[in-house]
């Protein structure tokens, strides 16, 4: 089990090492730094090859990504998704929105607040996170770990991205395209074009794919391509490149079984097994970390997401991976048949039991039953 931090004396802060500046590192250096936690903040130098690449994260909703709606580089009103055949679903958020961040301003902003705070971020490679144990501290390490096989499912989130200039004004800078199915699609999963304008020139534009392995180098190329010319952008000047692999799983992440050291981030199932998003959990979580760190409580990791959303992630990721439904309908579906503050407000674990109903409702009831069905029926092998 993870050991829990240890409490200053008379509920005094204890200390935290916070080994890796990724999210969720990040998310609880800035909390932590300046507030009279003593802070140590440990990450891998970029010549070691174990930092993770520049990435964009997304949030939603009506409020700001926690702390950093500073960073906030865009933001959008309507999210948009491409049917393979018919009309595009178009939704307006009214007073919510859908926000990026990018990985390298929030990495610059935190490192300028733990310098501000006397908190100097220490440069190496972390090979036994036991040997950073201190009395009376509490280590958070956020780095990632294999993924667990323990579960039903496993898919992976694979992608490409760029960040492109076209020449002719082909970007609706108002719209996010979430999804944009006019793709091949893989057996067992799901293909799309996901796309944030920043301006009527300028997007990140990505291939992404739920399956059950990645792909050649040169395969991601072939089909970014490909949905370049499919949804009409066409020949485009390459700024910036973005890939990752991001498991989806059901299954149960162990914690880090040394006392003293918790494990938190992607290593701790903080990502939505259904979407591959954490950013929001992350802020959740750091809010209740940092709290306790301030009043000298143990560091308890509170839930990411709530079990029933996990329960209805795992059988949708079953639902995909085994074939028994259509991911670009099935997706295309939920945000035809409800209004788009109940998907997005699931998919950001904000829903309750009576809006998470009705979602499962507009779901295809063939084949999710039958997902359901193969849990709880016990298979009877035929008589020869």
């Amino acid at each position: 089990m993870d050991g829990p931090g240890a409490s200053g004396a008379g509920g005094a802060p204890a200390g935290v090492v916070v080994v890796g500046l990724g999210a969720a590192g990040a998310s609880l250096a800035w909390r932590l730094a300046g507030s009279g936690v003593p802070l140590r903040v440990v990450e891998a130098p970029v010549s070691s090859g174990r930092r993770t690449r520049s990435r964009t994260w997304c949030t939603w909703g009506p409020a700001g990504p926690g702390p950093f709606g500073h960073l906030v580089s865009a933001s959008w009103p309507r999210v948009r998704l491409v049917p393979v055949a018919g009309d595009d679903v178009v939704a307006h958020l009214g007073g919510w929105r859908y926000r990026m961040l990018r990985s390298q301003d929030l990495d610059a902003a935190v490192r300028e607040r733990l310098a501000g705070a006397g908190v100097e971020v220490e440069e190496f490679a972390v090979d036994d996170v036991a040997e950073l144990r201190e009395p009376g501290w509490t280590v958070v390490d956020t780095r990632p770990v294999p993924v667990p096989r323990t579960g039903r499912t496993l898919l992976l989130q694979h992608f490409l991205g760029r960040r492109v200039r076209a020449e002719r004004p082909v970007f609706d800078p108002s719209t996010v395209t979430l999804m944009d199915f006019r793709l091949p699609q893989p057996a067992g999963g799901v293909a799309f074009g996901y796309v944030l304008p920043t301006s009527p020139h300028e997007a990140l534009v990505e291939y992404t794919e739920f399956s059950g392995g990645v792909l050649d180098a040169e395969r991601y190329e072939e089909l970014l391509a490909e949905y370049l010319l499919r949804s009409g952008i066409g020949e485009v000047e390459v700024l910036g490149t973005e890939r990752g692999v991001i498991p989806m799983t059901d299954a149960d992440f162990a914690p880090s079984g040394v006392p003293g050291v918790l494990r938190w981030g992607a290593a701790s199932g903080s990502v939505r097994p259904s979407t591959g998003y954490a950013f929001s959990a992350l802020q959740r979580q750091a809010d209740v970390l940092a709290a306790r760190a301030r009043e000298g409580s143990p560091l308890v990791l509170p839930p990411a997401h709530r079990r029933r959303h996990l329960l209805m992630d795992s059988l949708v990721l079953e639902a995909l991976a085994s074939g028994r439904v259509d991911g670009a309908g099935f997706f295309t579906g939920l945000f035809a048949r409800n209004p788009v503050h109940r998907v997005l407000g699931f998919l950001d674990g904000g829903t309750g039991p009576a809006d998470d109903l009705r979602l499962m409702a507009s779901s295809p009831r063939g084949p999710m039953l039958r997902t359901v069905l193969g849990r709880v029926v016990p298979r009877v092998p035929l008589r020869r």
